[in-house]
């Protein structure tokens, strides 16, 4: 058997849809002759009728109805496979990373992925959760083309930042057994008395630490669980508490606590993004048409 060409495959499809030769030929621009000989010779290539011409107008076969699914499926890769080759041909690119630190929270955020999708439906998306040092990483690495973050007081000059409109507030915390949680107002010495659950990246060599008690872990998510159990107490966003234990752990009242704290954007200058790069980061910034 060889191979069904893709103007064969149209043909027999529009026909299929059409109800007609004829119909199938004024809807392509096409002859009915041409329409007729195309289908003909797909029906040798794959070695079965695809429609009963005994009937005016012809109509599919068992047959053909069967295979007609899978031609349109052929169709339609092939049009995603055209369409992704000129965008890649036009300089998008075919893979986007996000490295994502859970002190973003936005409730515009699934509207914007919505939206990148719908801009971009061919595009690999991969989203990865960090924190500080090692969204600072990935981007600078390659691993990731854009990072959010809570703010730092400096980056690498290889990459250029942006602050979002969006910002994070950020608690302390403790699981409800905790001796902390029995208390009406937390202060310094009381903290420095009990283990903190500390974030550290995977980058951090443990240089410059406060001193003290602790256990630490590279997310947000594993430190929660930790206060859960009791372990500690915790710096942690609000809104993970509010999702993930809102009867499990205690805020605590301390002097300065809550806080809120500022969300930037990170890219790397010496890699410039592609069309759908630049767009989310303009749509995070709140600037995207």
């Amino acid at each position: 058997m060889r191979h069904a060409s893709l103007d064969a495959l149209i043909a027999f499809v529009e026909a299929a849809a059409q109800g007609s030769f004829s119909a199938a030929a004024r809807k392509l621009g096409k002859s009915q002759s041409t329409v007729s000989e195309a289908i003909a010779n797909l029906e040798i290539d794959l070695g079965v009728a695809l429609f009963d011409r005994a009937r005016q107008p012809p109509v599919p076969t068992e047959a053909g109805r069967a295979l007609l699914g899978q031609a349109r499926q052929v169709l339609g890769a092939s049009e995603r496979l055209a369409r992704l080759a000129g965008q890649l041909a036009g300089g998008h690119e075919a893979r986007l990373t996000l490295a994502l630190s859970d002190t973003y929270q936005s409730e515009t955020f699934e509207t914007t992925l919505a939206e990148l999708d719908r801009r971009y439906p061919d595009l690999e998306f991969e989203c990865v959760m960090a924190e500080d040092a090692d969204v600072v990483a990935s981007v600078q690495r390659g691993r990731a083309q854009i990072g959010l973050l809570a703010a730092q007081p400096a980056y690498p000059p290889d990459l250029a930042w942006a602050t979002l409109p969006d910002s994070s507030e950020i608690v302390l915390a403790a699981g409800r057994k905790h001796p902390l949680a029995k208390l009406r107002r937390v202060r310094e010495q009381d903290l420095q008395a009990h283990r903190e659950l500390r974030i550290k990246p995977y980058e951090h060599d443990g240089s410059g630490a406060p001193p003290g008690r602790c256990w630490s872990a590279p997310s947000y998510l594993m430190l929660l669980e930790m206060a859960v159990l009791g372990h500690g107490w915790t710096r942690m966003p609000r809104w993970l508490i509010d999702r993930f234990a809102p009867d499990a752990l205690v805020e605590l009242r301390a002097p300065g606590w809550p806080r809120r704290i500022a969300i930037d954007s990170i890219w790397s200058n010496q890699r410039p993004n592609g069309p759908a790069g630049a767009w989310l980061l303009q749509a995070l910034r709140g600037e995207a048409d």
